[in-house]
């Protein structure tokens, strides 16, 4: 399900119309990522190659509780795979592998640890330093050696120095967990009640818009505790891959609720606007 227009928070750096979908699951890309920001580059410059393998542990949308979670100050070297779009916490990820160095990166995933690193990359703004583990839970093996892959999106990271660019990248990476609130009496039941809610209308609105039939929408939030409910709703936010960007690197819960509070508050005061048009000038 999607919605006409998503308005970013005020903070947003977007300059486009994105959508929305409350049951993200992106479709399989080909991507064919050749670059790198200009810090990555100068990182791999003055970097010596050091062989390693990433060794991390698992969580998941469905988990109200992760267990062994990789300690935020662990330094690990991992394989990743630029891609232009965001992955979360939780999320499922399906991939096609055609291209041959990252049919090598899977050939050796595929006889390790089935993890790798997902970051964000596009042509303006290069790659991103912040990424999400992927874990493949399923995959098979295609004509011509190509992959189809079922990844899901483990522990966020943050990329530190690189260790090599070919045949594919591998980087070394600390673990991103998010930090107590500023404000240590910060309500974040209250505030990811809020923003379900938002979204709820939000999706009402767009199915009345759309000339769906209203019903009321679903629970949202599955039991998940606020963090990984945020990271939930940043996945929703498809075509605004900047936005979510922005969203998976925030290391505080309550902001990252904040934000998407505002994008979907927006939203909802443009699709309402929209609505009452369309009240007036059915034929619009």
């Amino acid at each position: 399900m999607a919605l006409p227009q998503l308005i970013p928070s005020s903070s947003s750096s977007l300059h486009h119309k994105p959508t929305f979908n409350p049951n993200p699951i992106p479709y399989p890309f080909n991507p064919n990522p050749n670059f790198l920001s200009p810090r990555l580059r100068r990182s791999h410059h003055h970097r010596r190659q050091r062989p390693g393998s990433l060794k991390c542990s698992a969580s998941s949308f469905s988990e109200r509780h992760p267990t062994n979670q990789p300690k935020s100050d662990d330094v690990v070297e991992l394989p990743l795979f630029p891609l232009p779009l965001v992955l979360f916490p939780g999320a499922i990820l399906p991939l096609q592998i055609f291209e041959f160095r990252y049919r090598m990166m899977m050939h050796s995933l595929l006889q390790t640890d089935l993890r790798f690193g997902v970051i964000y990359s596009d042509a303006v703004s290069g790659t991103a330093d912040v990424g999400c583990v992927g874990e493949i839970v399923k995959h098979e093996r295609l004509v011509d050696d190509r992959f189809f892959l079922i990844c899901k999106g483990q522990e966020r990271f943050r990329v530190t120095d690189l260790v090599r660019t070919k045949p594919y990248l591998v980087a070394e990476v600390k673990w991103l967990e998010d930090r107590p609130s500023n404000d240590g009496e910060e309500d974040l039941e209250a505030l990811a009640n809020e923003v379900e809610s938002y979204m709820k209308d939000v999706i009402r609105l767009s199915n009345r818009l759309g000339g769906k039939p209203e019903k009321d929408v679903q629970d949202l939030r599955r039991n998940l505790f606020p963090t990984p409910f945020s990271f939930f709703v940043g996945s929703t936010f498809e075509g605004a891959p900047r936005e979510q960007q922005a969203l998976l690197e925030l290391e505080d819960t309550a902001a990252r609720l904040k934000r998407e509070k505002e994008t979907l508050r927006n939203t909802l005061n443009y699709l309402t606007a929209a609505s009452a048009v369309k009240d007036v000038f059915p034929s619009t």
